[in-house]
């Protein structure tokens, strides 16, 4: 299980959210089976978004991170609910590319330079609200800097990261989303680009063994913040076979007839969870006609 807070400055013009995604980017990898770099760009896109699920009004809520871009991990996808549980997967789990000069994983390199960031958040309305902006670098965090503050108008720092062992297990995940709501003074704008600055990676905070609060404290050091809430979030899929057949049926009756004709079960594979249903299409078929 992985943990969340989120804060707010004295004066509330900062707001803060950290979460400690470690188990999240394991259950992850266990999953789909992802190489070192693929792991860190899915892991740090299931990071934000668990983040950003919980700045929605309602439990019921739900947002989608997607990255389509040029490189060979192809789509990277995300999805969490208002209570920030989250799922996602890759297109190409697996991809091998040199590190970057600086020795890091080039995730930049696995999702592509060019390319688009959606953002799709179901609200329960009659339209989920869309907003989409080219890629700034691949590397996620930048990105989504970038969709805040074109799409949202709303000045925000993301740092996420992902370390991964030479085994290709996950040694340690997590992220921050700072934003500064609506009369901030300039002063308390620099001292805050300052406190930024000043911040060592978020991984290599969470490797020395800083706590949540502990990293809230570094940076919004000054502002005197105060803890809001905190929960705990997972990798969490909603799949069931009653889904799953929904899911069929909406093909329309002429694909369900030929499917039915081959005289075997379908079997079905959830892309974000990897369980796979059998269905007997010809009695879901017969369900329908009743």
């Amino acid at each position: 299980m992985s943990r969340l807070i989120r804060s707010i400055s004295e004066n509330g013009g900062v707001l803060f959210c950290a979460v400690d995604s470690t188990d999240i980017v394991r259950e992850s990898e266990r999953i789909h089976k992802t190489s070192a770099v693929t792991s860190a760009a899915l892991g740090r896109l299931l990071t934000a978004a668990t983040m950003m699920g919980v700045m929605l009004k309602n439990e019921q809520d739900s947002l989608t991170l997607r990255i389509k871009g040029d490189g060979p991990a192809g789509t990277v996808l995300a999805v969490a609910d208002g209570t920030g549980n989250v799922r996602g997967y890759v297109d190409h789990p697996i991809v091998e590319i040199p590190p970057r000069l600086d020795g890091k994983l080039d995730v930049g390199g696995a999702v592509g330079h060019h390319g688009m960031l959606s953002v799709v958040k179901d609200l329960g309305m009659k339209e989920p609200y869309v907003g989409q902006i080219p890629l700034t670098s691949g590397e996620i965090a930048e990105d989504i800097t970038k969709y805040y503050a074109v799409s949202e108008q709303i000045p925000t720092v993301c740092a996420l990261g992902v370390l991964v062992n030479e085994d290709l297990t996950i040694r340690t995940a997590g992220g921050f989303l700072m934003q500064l709501l609506p009369g901030a003074s300039d002063d308390e704008i620099t001292h805050l680009e300052k406190n930024i600055a000043a911040l060592p990676s978020v991984t290599s905070m969470l490797e020395d063994g800083m706590t949540l609060e502990e990293i809230m404290e570094r940076a919004l050091e000054g502002f005197n913040p105060n803890v809001l809430d905190e929960q705990d979030v997972q990798y969490r899929c909603n799949c069931s076979q009653d889904r799953v057949e929904r899911a069929i049926l909406s093909l329309g009756r002429e694909d369900l007839a030929e499917m039915a004709a081959e005289g075997r079960p379908m079997e079905v594979c959830c892309q974000f969870c990897d369980k796979k249903y059998q269905v007997d299409v010809a009695a879901l078929l017969k369900e329908t006609e009743k």
